[in-house]
């Protein structure tokens, strides 16, 4: 099963923002705000989501300020 485009471009996103290992808050914004998007979150971006709110929590991802 091929992903939606939603998840596809979710995943984009989250990519970019983690490059660095650090989240600001706009790009926090952004994932959250692509994620909504739609106005549907599918089981593609609920995976997504988890394993970045995961990395978040274990430390793998620091939150910055901008």
């Amino acid at each position: 099963m091929k992903p939606s485009k939603s998840a596809t471009n979710l995943k984009d996103i989250i990519n970019n923002a983690i490059q660095d290992l650090e989240i600001t808050p706009e790009e926090y914004s952004q994932i959250m705000d692509s994620a909504n998007e739609d106005g549907h979150i599918d089981k593609e971006e609920q995976v997504l989501l988890s394993q970045f709110h995961a990395m978040l929590s274990n430390g793998t991802i620091k939150r910055v300020k901008s």
